[in-house]
């Protein structure tokens, strides 16, 4: 019946929207899926019990090089997303999902590969009395990743075109709430697109890119959120992290970067205790030090006003021992001017994430 329901609102939609005559350079496309959920954890073994699936709806607004970031990237797309899916287990319930995307292009812009953030609803997560099984999302609302690679081919049969590849989505509340192991699913998709408008732009291709260069730059930044422990009910506990960096710009797209971190992970604070009085054998003794220094090195990529940061970093201060020396941060920056930028980024140690961080900073 859902699957029918969405039917009849996309089709309603590509009707409307097809009588604009302006040109909206502009698609739709409705994707079907199916699959399975990847054994990430085996706490999760009891759920997986079915295959998953589920609908990807989504807007895009095609690029044709009016700008110098268009054609350096061959033209992608961005766009908005929607996800339903469903987890086929009645423990993990149903997920709904919003999301921001990108599409980028290759051969001759037969093959996709898409990648949108956003932020997905659980129908049923965790509770202690009523869904104690459901150890993968520990509350409502979930940070939510997807990747598509599809070949596609348009206006096959007037606007009308097809497309078809493989898809893996991520839900993950990052340690929020506990418990979070979450659920990724591997998918294979086929989907249908509609050109909103009658004939394509022309792609403007006149780039002349000449060598770039600057100075190096230095950034400070700070951020913070809420996160937990992976012990049940220990509660949620605000975190603090300042860093220091300077950044060089190998290019037009891409910088290199180096510097340091703070953090003060109050969750810690209350790990330790509790450590410290449950369990002995750990030789904790609850006097240890909640907060930790960390250096970095770290890659920017570069997309209009947007960039994708990915940074390794490793902990010089490390009184207590959680989840490991080593840590990993990726996410989104979004650029206000020339100096003064937004972050939502993810923290982890390898697979375990630990928090979401929000973030705001200055390029100097």
């Amino acid at each position: 019946m859902k699957y029918w329901l969405t039917g009849i609102i996309v089709c309603s939609g590509l009707l409307l929207l097809s009588q604009n005559d302006n040109a909206s350079h502009s698609y739709l496309d409705v994707n079907y899926f199916s699959g399975t959920i990847a054994l990430h954890n085996n706490d999760i073994l009891h759920l997986i019990t079915g295959h998953p699936e589920g609908m990807i709806l989504s807007w895009n607004k095609k690029t044709f090089g009016e700008e110098a970031w268009q054609q350096r990237f061959n033209y992608p797309d961005y766009g908005a997303s929607f996800i339903y899916q469903d987890l086929k287990n009645d423990v993990l319930g149903e997920n709904y999902g919003l999301y921001a995307h990108y599409n980028f292009y290759f051969f001759k812009r037969h093959l996709m590969f898409r990648i949108g953030q956003g932020i997905a609803y659980n129908t049923n997560p965790y509770d202690k009395v009523e869904n104690h099984k459901n150890i993968a999302f520990g509350s409502h609302l979930l940070s939510s990743t997807y990747v598509m690679l599809n070949y596609k081919k348009e206006r096959l049969f007037h606007r009308f075109g097809l497309q078809g590849g493989l898809s893996l989505v991520h839900y993950s509340n990052a340690n929020v709430k506990a418990p979070n192991t979450s659920v990724n699913s591997m998918t294979l998709n086929l989907g249908v697109t509609y050109s909103l408008d009658e004939e394509e732009a022309e792609y403007i291709d006149n780039l002349t890119d000449e060598r770039f260069t600057e100075r190096i730059k230095y950034n400070i930044a700070f951020r913070s959120g809420i996160n937990q422990s992976d012990i049940i009910g220990s509660g949620q506990f605000p975190f603090y992290i300042l860093s220091a960096y300077a950044d060089k710009r190998l290019s037009h797209v891409n910088a290199i970067q180096f510097g340091a971190d703070v953090f003060f992970s109050n969750f810690l604070e209350e790990l330790i205790y509790y450590q410290s009085v449950s369990f002995p054998e750990l030789d904790v003794s609850g006097d240890e030090d909640y907060k930790r220094v960390g250096l970095f090195v770290g890659h920017e990529l570069f997309i209009n006003r947007m960039s994708i940061e990915s940074q390794i970093g490793y902990y010089v201060y490390y009184p207590f021992d959680f989840e490991g020396r080593t840590y990993l941060r990726i996410g989104l920056k979004r650029y206000f001017g020339k100096k003064f930028f937004g972050a939502i980024t993810l923290k982890s140690h390898g697979a375990k994430a630990e928090a979401v961080e929000f973030g705001i900073g200055v390029r100097l």
